[in-house]
């Protein structure tokens, strides 16, 4: 039994104790209409309420809310009239017969079950008003969870996909370094465990500041250095007042993932990737278009799709995507959010 079922409980045998005092108190033979209306009232009152709540549990039963919403409604409200109406008769006909001499009164019971109506429709009306707001709210509120639940689970299969590949590429490149130079394949090593951390320790978050993500991206940019050597370059110009500002996890790292992807990098033609910050405020990512002729499978629109959708559940502003022959540009908004 919870607290508000033991609330209930004792209102209602609050009520009955006051009934049956009215009852035992009143005397044919005086003027005690009074008396027996007011019992007739809080007698009324709570059969209406016990045969209601088992009813809905009934109905909860057979006619679910969800599955049959018209048929519920109309099937609530008119077998709760009547129910609420024969408590009303019955408790009107127990209180004459047995606490009066008089014999029951065809007026009498038309003006009860009159003011039962005028009572119970709107009664009946703020009950349904009440029960679909709370339900528009339920859905409101899962359908919320439902999407930030897919915006997490879109991030968590692009994660998933990234980390076989990024551990590929490394462990090539880290291969390759340990018979060249052993002292700068650890530091390789290190930097290289240093942004898988990074990118394991964001799988349970949903934003993260610009300061985090710069971190890690220098560390990002330090294994990319050493791989393509003088063949990228990079230019880094984010203002401080926008450091402390948010966006998703990984957001920088998978749009220069992409640029590599769809580029050609060579020490005649360096590619130059830009990360700069503009006054909206937002991060701009942008880099000299050296397209290959050969696409690979991936496009390079599932992971830019997949930021747009983990945008979209914390601001209306859009992801901007320009695209010009000379250039690729991606422009992140920042979000003023409490991390």
């Amino acid at each position: 039994m919870n607290k508000k079922q033991l609330i209930q409980i004792i209102i209602i045998s609050v009520l009955l104790c006051i009934s049956a005092l009215l009852l035992l108190t009143s005397n044919p033979e005086k003027n005690t209409i009074g008396q027996l209306s007011v019992a007739l009232i809080i007698i009324s009152a709570v059969l209406v309420y016990i045969s209601n709540v088992l009813l809905n549990r009934w109905l909860n039963h057979v006619l679910p809310w969800k599955i049959h919403t018209r048929s519920r409604l109309a099937i609530h409200m008119l077998s709760g009239t009547l129910i609420s109406l024969m408590m009303m008769n019955v408790s009107y006909q127990f209180l004459k017969t047995q606490f009066t001499e008089a014999p029951p009164a065809w007026d009498q019971l038309g003006l009860v079950n009159l003011l039962g109506m005028a009572l119970l429709l709107p009664i009946y009306a703020m009950y349904f008003g009440y029960k679909f707001s709370q339900a528009w709210r339920k859905a409101d509120l899962e359908a919320e969870v439902l999407q930030k639940e897919n915006a997490r689970t879109q991030m968590l299969a692009l994660r998933n996909h990234l980390d076989p590949h990024f551990l590929f590429n490394n462990l090539n490149t880290l291969s390759s370094l340990m018979n060249i130079d052993i002292e700068l394949s650890k530091s390789y090593l290190d930097k290289f465990a240093e942004v898988y951390r990074s990118i394991l320790r964001t799988r349970q978050t949903d934003l993260t500041t610009v300061r985090e993500e710069l971190h890690m991206i220098d560390s990002y940019i330090y294994l990319l250095k050493i791989r393509f050597a003088e063949a990228i370059d990079f230019n880094i110009n984010v203002s401080e007042t926008h450091l402390d500002m948010a966006i998703p996890p990984l957001s920088i790292q998978m749009l220069i993932e992409n640029v590599l992807k769809h580029n050609i990098t060579s020490k005649s033609k360096p590619l130059l990737i830009q990360i700069l910050s503009t006054d909206d405020p937002s991060l701009i990512i942008k880099n000299n278009l050296q397209a290959k002729l050969i696409e690979p499978q991936t496009s390079i629109g599932s992971g830019i799709n997949n930021i747009k959708a983990r945008y979209q559940f914390y601001t209306d502003k859009e992801v901007i995507i320009l695209e010009s022959e000379s250039s690729f540009m991606v422009q992140l908004p920042l979000l003023e959010i409490e991390i």
